[in-house]
């Protein structure tokens, strides 16, 4: 199995980390060429304006849009999520517009308003999961079979649709390694 990591800017190399303790071979997707033979992709968290824009200047947007149109497994946080959805409530950022979800930026407020919390996400089993929230986003409206996976305050914080997966929170960020194997056995075809 081969999963990239969008390696633009943000969190990548934590992803990268956990990935590769999970024994996965893991690249660093920064042209798009290294697209090539991927079998899932992870879209890290950051500032999702600067990604967007530079997936754009890299030539990524129309190349990672058609992968995951049909099919390829791709695992999007934070700034990830935002740019997976379809509508942003944000008339800066250009979404990939690949999962029936509208997003809120900063819906918890900037830097200083961060924090970590324990949800409970059945999927991963039934230890509360170590969520990190950094200006975090929610989804605030979900269509045509996105499966809320977790909320916060009656609000969606991560979900599915199909091979798709987001969360607005940072897994890369902990030692639980639970949400990232959730995304390999969706990859695999486990789950």
């Amino acid at each position: 199995m081969r999963i990239g990591v969008l390696a633009l800017q943000g969190a990548f190399a934590e992803h990268i980390a956990i990935l590769r303790q999970l024994k996965v071979q893991t690249l660093p997707v920064r042209l798009p060429t290294e697209l090539n033979g991927l079998d899932g992709l992870v879209i890290p968290g950051g500032e999702s304006t600067s990604i967007g824009k530079l997936m754009l200047d890299y030539n990524l947007m129309s190349e990672i849009r058609e992968l995951a149109e049909n099919g390829l497994p791709v695992f999007g946080t934070c700034a990830g999520m935002i740019l997976l959805a379809n509508k942003t409530s944000d008339s800066d950022i250009k979404p990939l517009g690949v999962m029936d979800i509208v997003v809120r930026r900063n819906a918890f407020g900037r830097q200083r308003e961060s924090f970590e919390t324990e949800l409970s996400i059945p999927v991963v089993g039934e230890k509360p999961f170590p969520a990190v929230f950094i200006r975090a986003p929610i989804i605030e409206q979900a269509t045509n079979g996105v499966e809320i996976l977790a909320k916060l305050d009656g609000t969606g914080v991560a979900a599915r649709q199909g091979k798709m997966l987001v969360s607005a929170f940072h897994p890369e960020l902990t030692s639980d390694l639970r949400f990232h194997q959730y995304f390999l056995d969706i990859v695999a075809g486990h789950q």
